[in-house]
Order: structure tokens, then C-alpha cells, then sequence
């Protein structure tokens, strides 16, 4: 944003990164074995106390320019870098992690069927990648943490979207045991996938990419504690587009659609619109079949949605973006109590109703499945080195988890043996859901929908299936990125069927 809106850059700074990763999390693990009443989150400065600017107009996301002048081609180029960021309009100054000096990173706009080339510059002082979470890219393109590119160094990032792909999706780093700080410290960016044949073209269109601030009390991005190493992160601060509690404009009876993005680190956050209508038409994967009526969707860390949302300012009723109460499991930080204003949204007048299709496409269900597997993502506290797991066993970059078949449908059943919630992400393709449990009981799902991040609640079972088009190594984790890094992921590789 410039100065508070977009966070565009005022210059470049090198950072020295704290030396104490390691310290901080064999001591925040340890706390964390003790049970849950006796380790407690270091205080951060409260919000009001940082006095962080609010209530500007909503910035509009920052297009990434196609340098390609031939049609179905996308060329351009992201740098990652340290950049300082006039957050309060004076001459203070926070350091960022930025791609091309913005936070968020620039909104790519692509077609189905384009080919993309995007060249990648690593100035930051630690290994990074491009992971284009929830697309459909060859692993080889994917930005997984087995092609780390140094500091200082570069590549591009080469591959072709096939039909059937648009959808909301993003960008950001993947390096082992670097990913949470990468991002909280503001290397994410959105992605959108168009269709020609979408039928909500005509709707006004906009974008909220959601993310986590966490200042220290000297106005710097705060380093990890040893209870977000536990919990996950949160901030002091939810911020839009890169705005704190900004303004939304919408007209009495005017019918918009919203893209989300949930781009924090490890915040799972419950949305309400309470005094307007509101239906969910998209997920990770793009449109879902039909239109369905919602009070509140929940995003995990990595989920995205599409909604519209109509105006109608009922009284009585909040009209802003409201983040309700939602318990996750933490031991370390407290629980949100209460509803909290995102955003406030004004009326604007008197607008047209436009129509909303009762049927948006066809999603046929997948079939019998020809293989399954069960995934546990469980918590070990006893032991600081493997904190976090999945099926027994903590990450490792050089071991082989699993194989599958290219073409083959695969049910998983994942279950969270867990104290914590754990949002489920599976690299290079999108699943249904089928089932999920709610008071350990099954409940069938109640609409098909393509997803490529879940939230798993503590003690709960999630049982979906997919299928994967392109052979090589796939990751999944844990995307609480604390987690993510401390271990809870694992790899299959995906042979030719």
C-alpha cells in the first residue's frame, strides 16, 4: 500500500535475521510438554497502543503486468526482498519480506489455458521458493522445498494451465523449516484462474486478501515466541488488501462477488456479513454447482472462497465484516471472545439486483476409489525435536512417504489425534470432500465443491478423495505454517498408471 494502504515499498533494507530459531523453539516445546496451564504467550503491545492507521478505503490488490505481447502467454517476474514500509505516515519504519516491494504480493491474473512464465529472484537471506498453492502444475514447477533457490539467486518457473482450472488461488514461499516466517513477515501474493465461459462475468468483482500482523512494541514485525511455535501465530492486527479495518463500499440491493483469500500463517478465521445476504458460489478449486445460502463461512490458513454478497443493511445487524468467535484448540494464546469488525461496509446509494444463476456448473462426483490410506496428524510435546507429526513421523525431506498412481482415485481419511485443529493442504490437485465427523458422528457433505486445503478439527475425521494428473512428488501438511515446519508433513510420490 502506499504509506498504510498497499505497504508499497519507501526503499530497500538488508534485515539480520535473530540467530535464536532453534533456542526458541526446543524452549517453547518444552513449555508446551508442561500441560496447558503452564505456559502462557509472551503480552504483545496491545493493537490501540501501536496505533496503526484504520478506517481508509479498501486499496484495490496491484496487478503483476504480463510482459508477453503474444495472447495465451503470461511473462513476468517476482523478486522477494526486504523492503521498509512508512506504516504510520511519519518516519517510522517496519521491515517487510516483499514480492516486487508489495504487501500483498501483486495479483496475477491468468486464463485457462495460458502458458506461464514467471522468472523468480531470491535478495532475501534465506533460501525461498514460489509454491503456487491449490494449482495444477508439474512438481517440478511447484516451488517445493526439495528446489530451494539460495540467496542471491534465481529461476523461472514454467507451466501451462489446462481447462477446467479457473479458480481462486496464491502464491507463496515453501522452504523446510523458513515457510512461517517468510510469510508473516509478507511474502504472499493471490492468483486468480479465469474462464471464459464463467457465469458470474457480469457481477462487480472484489478481492480481500486476508493477513496477520504481529508488531513488537517497537513498531518491527515480531519473531516467532515460543508459544506461536505451539499454537500457531496470531497478530494484534488482521489487515485487507493490507489495511487495517478498512472501508467497503456497497449499494443498497447491489448484488457484488468477493474473492477471499486467508493468507495468515495460522489464523482460522469464521466470516459473517450479518446485515446482508450472502451465498458461497466458489471454493479453492472454483465455482461450486449451485448457488448456497451461508451466516458464516470458516477459512483455515490457505482456504479460499467466493461469495456474493448483496446489499441490504438490515437494522439492528453489524453491517460490517465480522470475525465471530472461533475455538481452534490453543493452549498458549487465548481464544477470540467476541465478534471482531474486519471491515466496515457503508452504503452507497441504491443499485440494481443483478441476477444470480440458480446453477453455476457441473461437478461430478468422482468415483469408487482404487486405493485408500489413512492420514493421522497427531502432536508429540514429550519431544521438542518432532513436535508435530503425520502417521508417527516427523518430516524428512529425503524420505520417501508413500507412491500412488497418476489416474488413480485415492480416498483418504484424515484425523486429527490432536489437542489443536489442523487445516489439511494437499499439493497438485484438488479433492471432495465426501464426510466429515461433527460430535465424532459422520455427516455427509452437503454440496460437492473442489478443495485444496481442509480444516481438520481436533479429534475429528475428514474423508475425501482425488485424483492426480501429472506424476512426481506431492506434499501435504499441516497449514498452520508453524506446525508445517516443525514436522507435521510428508511426501508421496506419484508414478505413471
Amino acid at each position: 500500500m502506499q504509506r498504510r494502504h498497499f505497504l508499497k515499498a519507501a526503499g530497500l533494507l538488508a534485515v539480520a535475521l535473530p540467530a535464536l530459531r532453534q533456542a526458541q523453539a526446543q524452549t517453547a516445546l518444552d513449555h508446551a510438554a508442561m500441560g496447558p496451564d503452564m505456559g502462557h504467550a509472551m503480552p504483545a503491545p496491545a493493537a490501540q497502543g501501536l496505533s496503526l492507521p484504520r478506517g481508509e478505503h479498501l486499496p484495490a490488490l496491484q496487478p503483476l503486468v504480463n510482459q508477453a505481447a503474444e495472447p495465451g502467454r503470461f511473462a513476468a517476474s517476482l523478486r522477494a526482498a526486504p523492503v521498509q514500509v512508512a506504516l504510520w505516515g511519519d518516519a517510522r519504519q517496519t521491515t517487510f519480506w516483499a514480492f516486487n516491494d508489495s504487501v500483498p504480493g501483486p495479483l496475477i491474473e491468468l486464463w485457462e489455458g495460458d502458458e506461464v512464465d514467471i522468472g523468480f529472484d531470491n535478495a532475501l537471506p534465506q533460501p525461498s521458493t514460489i509454491h503456487w498453492h491449490g494449482m495444477p502444475v508439474p512438481p517440478a514447477e511447484d516451488g517445493n522445498p526439495q528446489d530451494p533457490v539460495a540467496p542471491g539467486k534465481g529461476r523461472r518457473y514454467r507451466y501451462t494451465l489446462p481447462p477446467g482450472c479457473a479458480g481462486t488461488y496464491w502464491y507463496h514461499p515453501h522452504p523446510h523449516g523458513h515457510t512461517a516466517e517468510q510469510a508473516f513477515r509478507g511474502l504472499a501474493g493471490p492468483i486468480i484462474v479465469r474462464s471464459k465461459t464463467d457465469p458470474l462475468r457480469h457481477l462487480p468483482e472484489r478481492h480481500l486478501l486476508l493477513s496477520d500482523l504481529k508488531l513488537a512494541a517497537d513498531g518491527q514485525i515480531a519473531a516467532n515466541d515460543m508459544a506461536d511455535l505451539h499454537d500457531g501465530r496470531e497478530g494484534q492486527f488482521v489487515l485487507i488488501n493490507g489495511a487495517w479495518q478498512p472501508v467497503i463500499t456497497l449499494g443498497e440491493g447491489e448484488r457484488q462477488r468477493w474473492r477471499i483469500w486467508n493468507a495468515s500463517s495460522s489464523r482460522i478465521i469464521k466470516l459473517a456479513l450479518p446485515a446482508h445476504e450472502v451465498q458461497l458460489v466458489g471454493t479453492d478449486g472454483g465455482l461450486i454447482g449451485a448457488p448456497q445460502p451461508v451466516d458464516s463461512v470458516l477459512l483455515s490458513p490457505g482456504e479460499r472462497c467466493e461469495l456474493v454478497v448483496t446489499g441490504r443493511f438490515k437494522p439492528g445487524q453489524p453491517a460490517g465484516l465480522i470475525s465471530q468467535p472461533y475455538e481452534r484448540g490453543k493452549r498458549m494464546h487465548p481464544e477470540q471472545e467476541k465478534d471482531d469488525t474486519l471491515a466496515s461496509i457503508v452504503a452507497h446509494g441504491m443499485r440494481p439486483t443483478l441476477a444470480l444463476p440458480a446453477s453455476l456448473r457441473p461437478i461430478e462426483p468422482l468415483g469408487a476409489p482404487g486405493f485408500r490410506r489413512k492420514i493421522v496428524l497427531s502432536e508429540n510435546m514429550a519431544d521438542p525435536k518432532a513436535p508435530f507429526l503425520i502417521n508417527g513421523q516427523s518430516y524428512d525431506m529425503n524420505r520417501i512417504d508413500g507412491t500412488g498412481l497418476v489416474g488413480r482415485i485415492e480416498e483418504w481419511e484424515v484425523i486429527a489425534d490432536a489437542h489443536m485443529d489442523h487445516p489439511f493442504h494437499l499439493h497438485g490437485t484438488q479433492f471432495q470432500v465426501l464426510a466429515r465427523t461433527v460430535d465424532g458422528i459422520w455427516e455427509d457433505e452437503p454440496f460437492l465443491a473442489w478443495r485444496d486445503t481442509v480444516n481438520v478439527p481436533a479429534g475429528g475425521m475428514v474423508r475425501l478423495r482425488f485424483v492426480q494428473t501429472l506424476p512426481g512428488l506431492r506434499m501435504f501438511h499441516c497449514h498452520i505454517l508453524e506446525h508445517e515446519d516443525q514436522g507435521m508433513m510428508a511426501q508421496i510420490d506419484f508414478l505413471p498408471g
